[in-house]
């Protein structure tokens, strides 16, 4: 006997919003939502070490643009690649977590997405960022597609599942 999904209205009462799902079995198949959001997460730490792989490439020209101290400048580097090398540790953390069906790296990462956007926003409304492919457009586009897999219906409920053992 096959289960009838039903599908989410454009409008919800807030009721429906945060109450439960019926509870998946401890063996659900992990949802294509929540593979597609752990591989995107996964892809934006690859992103950034490109990122940290260009500046570290253009930082010596940048630096001596700038009439920055030679000494200085290899600081200001060391501590962007450290502080740029950490984020990327833990963006492939949460990717991992996402994956095994960590509800709280979901809801970290979405967070964490949705203070990017709104960031871009803020940037472009209020201090007339451009929004180009080759600045904000790109990561904007990710960050959105990650938000809607992660806080799909289906992920939520893989990630609220009771685990085997528990």
């Amino acid at each position: 006997m096959t289960e009838h999904v039903r599908k989410r209205s454009s409008f919800e009462p807030a009721t429906a919003l945060v109450g439960r799902d019926a509870p998946l079995a401890a063996s659900a198949k992990r949802p294509l939502a929540t593979t597609l959001g752990a591989v995107f997460v996964m892809g934006r730490a690859v992103v950034g070490v490109l990122w940290l792989a260009a500046f570290a490439l253009v930082w010596g020209d940048l630096a001596a643009e700038e009439g920055i101290d030679p000494e200085i400048a290899g600081i200001l580097l060391a501590w962007v690649l450290g502080a740029g090398g950490i984020s990327v540790l833990v963006l492939v953390l949460l990717g991992w977590l996402i994956w095994r069906g960590s509800n709280t790296a979901r809801v970290l990462v979405m967070l964490g997405l949705t203070m990017s956007i709104t960031v871009a926003a803020i940037g472009y409304f209020a201090e007339g960022e451009e929004i180009t492919i080759h600045t904000t457009l790109l990561t904007v586009a990710l960050d959105i597609l990650v938000l809607l897999a992660l806080s799909s219906r289906d992920a939520r409920a893989w990630a609220r599942r009771p685990r085997r053992g528990s």
